[in-house]
């Protein structure tokens, strides 16, 4: 009984938490523009919808993996390959750093697009075969 008690309780938060946040005011693209002037990665839907979807890619090389998480925009397909030659898993991002991009920087490109990072560990230089195919 007590059991069936706590989850009506828990049903009925739920559901007011979810009539809370569906009940705030909508915010037009200008407006959502004001609010995040100034803060980088910020606006990448009321970007894309102005340049027809497209956006330019940004310089990720030399930038830590996790700082790539937040710049690019959220729906975007991101494939991480451990260049450094062994060809370890990245379970840790802050712990990694862009050795290369693909597609290259300024290059126009899908909001919800592909984009490849090779990476290697903190501390670890980028392979010279990389390094040169990079340029």
């Amino acid at each position: 009984m007590r059991r069936a008690a706590l989850l009506g309780a828990g049903a009925v938060l739920a559901l007011a938490a979810v009539a809370v946040s569906s009940a705030e005011p909508a915010v037009s693209d200008e407006e959502a523009a004001e609010r995040t002037k100034g803060v980088e990665g910020a606006g990448h839907a009321a970007g894309t919808e102005r340049t027809g979807g497209r956006q330019p890619m940004p310089d990720l090389l030399g930038r830590g993996l996790w700082r790539v998480f937040t710049v690019l925009a959220p729906r975007t397909r991101l494939d991480v390959h451990d260049v450094g030659g062994r060809d370890r898993r990245v379970l840790w991002p802050p712990n990694w750093w862009v050795c290369t991009q693909y597609p290259a920087p300024g290059v126009q490109r899908r909001a919800r697009g592909r984009v490849v990072v090779g990476v290697v560990k903190k501390g670890e230089t980028c392979p010279e075969r990389v390094s040169a195919a990079r340029r």
